[in-house]
């Protein structure tokens, strides 16, 4: 192909590569200011969704059409002509412009943000308030001390009053994670930071002496807990992992491959790494439609108006 048709291919391979990845970088915006500001979500409006997008295909835009108006490098015709390659300019500067516009500086920004809303996610998810857990607590009234008893006009006795009923005390249990720790005492039992309330009921019963008897909590709030934090550390680790993974090798050999001029680049290899970056905007919408289900609700309403037809969703 001709200069101009080069230039018009890699304009193109730039632009869309670039406007992908800046997308998944709004997308790690709209999240993290929708999980540390409450009032984001009701106040967000198209106007920031589409001044959002319109900067993302601005940047894109600016970083592609940069060789055009002459920012290439001195071989960018010989390759064309003789190598029969096309490729993006090969100048030094170009290329770290565009490598840290199209990917590592969002890289470092969606690394930064997701750890952010994981911090925020663990602290939610701890501050939730647990399943009420039951206890029994068995106490037995302490024996009477020694009564008078009524003295009979020939002479003063005394008589011990064996007890006649045990306080069967139940207690609900219902543990929140507080700020502020709350002590209450019950027959002589503190609790140090769960809040207990206490219903008591009384039977009759001969034993004699102190029983005391606290059922196991339930483990399941627990067991929760590290199902959600497994869950929401699992989701982001796909997301940027699978971003990672695809990208980096393409754009660490772009960015070698003019610091070498007299390294010979191995171009099957260089295809592999350019088509798994490519792979990646494929695999975005099913990552995100499998863990967002506000994804899937949007995709269900564009399949819906594609098809002509607005179905309930699922």
């Amino acid at each position: 192909m001709g200069a101009a048709l080069c230039d018009l291919w890699t304009s193109c391979d730039v632009l869309c590569c670039t406007a992908s990845i800046l997308h998944l970088l709004a997308i790690a915006v709209d999240r993290y200011w929708a999980v540390t500001n409450v009032d984001y979500a009701r106040n967000r409006c198209k106007k920031r969704i589409y001044t959002a997008i319109f900067l993302v295909w601005t940047i894109s835009f600016t970083v592609s059409i940069a060789p055009i108006f002459g920012w290439k490098d001195p071989d960018f015709d010989t390759r064309i002509e003789i190598e029969k390659r096309c490729l993006v300019s090969q100048d030094l500067g170009y290329q770290i412009f565009a490598t840290c516009s199209s990917f590592y500086v969002p890289l470092i920004l969606i690394l930064i943000l997701y750890s952010r809303i994981f911090q925020e996610a663990r602290r939610r998810i701890r501050r939730r308030p647990g399943a009420a857990s039951q206890a029994m607590l068995l106490v037995q009234r302490p024996p009477p001390a020694f009564t008078d008893s009524k003295r009979s006009s020939s002479s003063p006795t005394s008589s011990f009053d064996p007890p006649s009923s045990v306080v069967d005390t139940t207690l609900s249990c219902n543990l929140h994670d507080t700020n502020t720790a709350t002590s209450q005492t019950l027959n002589g039992v503190q609790p140090v930071k769960p809040a207990l309330q206490a219903q008591t009921s009384s039977s009759g019963s001969g034993a004699m002496g102190r029983l005391l008897h606290i059922g196991k909590r339930e483990k399941k709030p627990e067991n929760n807990l590290a199902k959600r934090k497994k869950k929401a550390a699992k989701t982001l680790a796909i997301i940027t992992g699978v971003f990672v993974v695809c990208w980096l090798p393409f754009f660490i050999m772009a960015l070698l491959l003019p610091l070498c001029n007299e390294c010979e680049p191995n171009f099957p290899i260089f295809s592999i790494f350019l088509w798994l970056g490519y792979a990646n905007s494929t695999l975005n919408p099913i990552i995100y439609t499998i863990f967002s289900p506000d994804f899937r609700s949007a995709f269900k309403k564009l399949l819906c108006t594609a098809h002509g037809t607005q179905r309930p969703n699922l």
